[in-house]
């Protein structure tokens, strides 16, 4: 009798279970399997903190109860197991990020990965990315569409579904109530051990691009900077390229005072350095509009960024000519208004073969600097740079000077001296684009007040802790993903500025907030939206030119 009970069971509970049954099953499912990146931390902490083990494990249980809740909330109608499905997938994906790269998927993560172009996308596809995608999503997609059967009328479901969540709401209560103390502490002071909460992670990160950026009110265009003019007593004509870098660490830059010589030709320029600057995000996504934006990271909002002026704007309504080129995924609308060239392609990138070659942005500036006889020209080029996690795909093969490399996209796979390899060898390939581009600009110090400008969007973490790549939430992010290089060089025609001034300033703290007040100052833009406290030009003039 008792084992016919257990057959029923089993066969009520695992083939033909009902949609608050399945809620159940897929909530422990995940909470046992697709978790490890978060409890393998959380046991870690408990192990050197000394908290009581029992407490700690009560957050396991806590996560399945919280996802019963959230889970029985979305599937409480006929279209549970579609919803359900799309639950599994991205869990396989919160999974293997967080797995594998110690990547949480918050919100400007999100925005990133909608933003990637297949060209980046691709190096993400792994026989482990695969894996996961098979044993995760798969396998429990097959198991609800293939044992459990829809039949359950929608009042009845309904029910059933408010009744589990309700249960489950309780649990949280109950867990949290009985050991106050303990969750009320580590729910405000462990916010990076949460935000590994796979799926919820993502679940979380989708409500905030659908509330903040998919949803958001159309608003008419701001006008940042309507008062900019360039003075008519400037008679010298500015020559500007700007290299937007794309995942370099400042810390591995050989001017930056790193061990390695990953900077031997600018290393015989005389550029400026500066060692410590802060990013405006951890991801492109964030980084690039924030540092085109007059708000400064404090005050940016990436949803109100296309509806407002940014730096390129306010260059251009002076009378400045911009030429934006682009070898990574796009401008993230920072370019929409100027002129625009893709060069991912070998369609205008002279320079392709794996893939395409920073260095074919080079390509023809003299064409465009020619063909804009009159006024100032600014040229942006925005690099695929160190974009992980393919770093070895990155660089031509005579650049991989450091050896041995990493040759496989799954990070984990390599050691630790083969990623740090992999992954000089691409600001190796950058320091050799940066020369080449002052090289262009030497062609015309006799024309131009030449300037050129290089700074990464954020940083990279390779491995430091277990973390990976970047686009950690940014107060959870280490100083490897934040701290990003910015180098300058002037022309032999400006003769006003003390460049060895500015070098004495190289250590101190800046951020990329200086980028837009900089610029400004650069092309003598004359604004209210310019802080001289903020443009390195400007303290790098000479006492008596002030």
């Amino acid at each position: 009798m008792l084992n016919k009970r257990l057959k029923d069971l089993r066969l009520t509970f695992f083939q033909s279970p009902k949609s608050h049954q399945a809620v159940i099953l897929s909530a422990l499912w995940i909470t046992a399997f697709c978790n490890y990146a978060q409890f393998s931390r959380l046991f870690a902490w408990q192990s050197t903190s000394g908290s009581d083990f029992f407490l700690v494990a009560s957050l396991v249980l806590f996560q399945f109860f919280l996802l019963i809740v959230v889970f029985s909330i979305l599937t409480s109608h006929p279209l549970y197991r579609w919803v359900m499905t799309l639950i599994f997938l991205i869990t396989a994906i919160s999974s293997y990020f967080s797995d594998s790269f110690g990547t949480v998927i918050d919100r400007d993560m999100l925005v990133n990965a909608m933003q990637t172009n297949a060209g980046e996308a691709k190096d993400l596809l792994t026989p482990r990315f695969l894996l996961y995608l098979l044993v995760f999503f798969a396998l429990p997609t097959y198991w609800m569409f293939r044992w459990n059967k829809p039949v359950t009328r929608f009042y009845s479901q309904l029910k059933n579904h408010l009744f589990l969540a309700t249960a489950g709401f309780l649990g949280c209560v109950l867990l949290v109530g009985s050991m106050s103390s303990f969750y009320v502490s580590f729910f405000r002071e462990h916010k990076e051990l949460r935000v590994y909460s796979s799926p919820l992670d993502i679940i979380y990160a989708t409500y905030q691009v659908i509330r903040k950026d998919l949803m958001a009110a159309d608003r008419p265009r701001q006008t940042i900077g309507g008062d900019a003019t360039i003075p008519s007593s400037d008679v010298d004509r500015e020559l500007m390229i700007l290299v937007v870098g794309e995942t370099a660490r400042s810390d591995h830059f050989s001017l930056n005072g790193y061990q390695r010589e990953t900077n031997p030709l600018l290393q015989k320029r005389d550029v400026v350095s500066f060692s410590n600057v802060n990013s405006c995000g951890t991801s492109t996504a964030v980084s690039v509009p924030c540092m085109f934006s007059s708000k400064g990271r404090q005050n940016f909002k990436g949803n109100e960024f296309t509806s407002e002026d940014n730096l390129l704007d306010i260059l251009k309504r002076s009378g400045v000519s911009i030429l934006w080129r682009d070898n990574n995924s796009s401008s993230k609308g920072v370019a929409d208004r100027v002129e625009y060239q893709d060069f991912t392609s070998s369609d205008s990138n002279p320079l392709c073969d794996t893939e395409c070659r920073d260095e074919g942005m080079l390509a023809d500036l003299d064409a465009f600097v020619e063909s804009h006889p009159d006024g100032d020209i600014l040229i942006v080029l925005h690099q695929m740079g160190s974009h992980g996690p393919a770093y070895n795909e990155r660089v031509p093969d005579e650049f991989k000077r450091f050896a041995p490399v990493c040759e496989s996209k799954q990070l984990d796979q390599c050691s630790e001296e083969q990623i740090i390899n992999s992954y000089d060898n691409t600001i190796l390939y950058t320091d050799y684009v940066l020369d080449k581009a002052i090289s262009v600009l030497k062609k015309y110090d006799d024309q131009f007040e030449t300037v050129f400008m290089y700074v990464g969007d954020h940083g990279e973490s390779l491995g430091e802790k277990g973390v990976y790549l970047h686009g950690l939430p940014y107060f959870l992010a280490p100083d490897a993903q934040k701290t990003v290089p910015l180098i300058i060089w002037f022309g032999a025609q400006h003769h006003d500025l003390d460049i060895e001034r500015l070098a004495r300033m190289r250590d101190g703290a800046i951020s990329h907030d200086y980028v837009f007040h900089t610029m400004l100052g650069i092309f003598e833009v004359e604004s209210e939206v310019r802080d001289p406290s903020m443009d390195l030009e400007a303290l790098a003039e000479k006492p008596d030119i002030k």
